[in-house]
């Protein structure tokens, strides 16, 4: 029988999967992957394909059935339990904040675990759910290794002046620096580029990774230099519900308001960015349906911060060579796109109209300063593959 990998990349109100299998210690195919959505919300949906997109499940959840992550993991759980030939050899998963301790994919034992819990008040919003499911499939499979990739790791190479605050030294010993996110994704566009567009990855590379979360990211050759996520992922772009940038004193304004850390923390991780400035919604679909002033302004907002960021990243790879778009935003919304790129016109960047409508792979027209590019996006087949990497080193 096949061997089989799991892996789980869980947020606060999603909770996706995918499973392959293990042909050799360097192949492996994508069986079916899916996902557990609208965790919380009154609209729950489980749906799950195969590796031929064809639907395995679509069915709408009870909201009381999945009132909270651990709810929605139990559900998958089981159902994978009864639906899998046999346990999964190791399971994957994304694991948002690494801190300073961890530079690349590690075997989830009980030490690494405490470790990470510690860094929970870094990614409040990501890294409870993201462990949670750790040791909830090491009581439902003891003996299966568990791997935990991290979304900070692509960017450890960072120079100093790109990963200090201007802060006393005391405070970057204690590990309060810019650590960037999205890794996972920017990893795996790096190395799509190398596949498909050798030339491109050769060169001066930013790519937007814009969706629920946004950042951007700088690549040279490859490499990440910058980014516009640092210690938390509450900075640089705006989001669907986190407001990006933000001037600290800000916080401290809110803190004279007499409002709680709890109250605080609830503005910026769930009330603001696109949703706190439209009042509607932190969904770009939604936004762009709805004739409302304020949801229009939350679009402007979001494509002027995004292009402001994309010629930022600039100044650290002395240039653009090229621009990709990714994840659900990115890669599906050709209303985003075209707004940000028409910000950024004055540096010679230019659309073609029809390839962008269709979400075409080159987007941008034969007069552009710089080729744009839509670049689907695959954390869990990095997480796979690290997966594999870390526990055949481990054997």
């Amino acid at each position: 029988m096949t061997p089989l990998l799991l892996v789980i990349n869980a947020g606060s109100s999603s909770l996706k999967f995918q499973v392959f299998e293990q042909d050799s210690p360097r192949t492996i195919a994508k069986v079916m992957g899916g996902q557990i959505s609208g965790i919380g919300t009154e609209r729950p949906h489980f749906k799950v394909t195969d590796d031929q997109q064809i639907q395995r499940v679509n069915r709408a959840l009870e909201p009381a059935q999945v009132a909270d992550p651990a709810s929605a993991l139990a559900i998958l759980l089981g159902w994978l339990d009864e639906q899998l030939p046999s346990k999964p050899v190791a399971v994957g998963h994304r694991i948002v904040h690494g801190g300073p301790g961890f530079s690349g994919s590690v075997v989830l034992d009980t030490d690494v675990i405490a470790r990470l819990e510690a860094l929970v008040p870094l990614a409040p919003l990501h890294q409870p759910h993201n462990l949670a499911p750790v040791r909830s499939i090491a009581r439902l499979w003891p003996d299966v290794p568990q791997v935990g990739c991290f979304d900070t790791a692509f960017h450890r190479n960072h120079s100093p002046v790109a990963e200090r605050f201007a802060l006393p030294e005391r405070f970057y010993e204690q590990g309060v620096r810019r650590y960037g996110f999205h890794g996972l994704s920017y990893h795996y566009i790096a190395d799509t580029l190398k596949r498909y567009y050798p030339d491109q990855a050769q060169g001066r590379v930013v790519v937007a990774h814009l969706g629920s979360g946004a950042s951007a990211c700088g690549l040279l050759k490859g490499v990440s230099v910058e980014s516009t996520m640092g210690f938390t992922a509450l900075d640089g772009l705006p989001m669907g519900t986190r407001p990006g940038r933000l001037d600290a004193g800000v916080v401290l304004w809110f803190m004279e308001q007499g409002l709680s850390h709890d109250d605080i923390q609830r503005i910026l991780y769930k009330e603001s960015g696109l949703k706190g400035i439209s009042g509607l919604s932190g969904d770009v679909r939604d936004l762009l349906q709805s004739d409302l002033p304020q949801a229009r302004l939350a679009l402007d907002y979001f494509t002027y911060r995004t292009a402001e960021s994309i010629a930022g990243l600039c100044v650290a790879l002395k240039g653009i060579d090229t621009l990709v778009f990714t994840a659900g935003v990115g890669e599906n919304s050709p209303e985003v796109r075209a707004a940000v790129c028409e910000h950024l016109a004055w540096m010679g960047i230019a659309l073609d109209p029809a390839q962008n409508e269709r979400n075409a792979s080159v987007i941008s027209a034969g007069s552009s300063a710089a080729t744009v590019l839509v670049v689907p996006t695959n954390e869990e087949l990095v997480i796979a593959i690290e997966t594999v990497r870390k526990v055949h080193n481990a054997s």
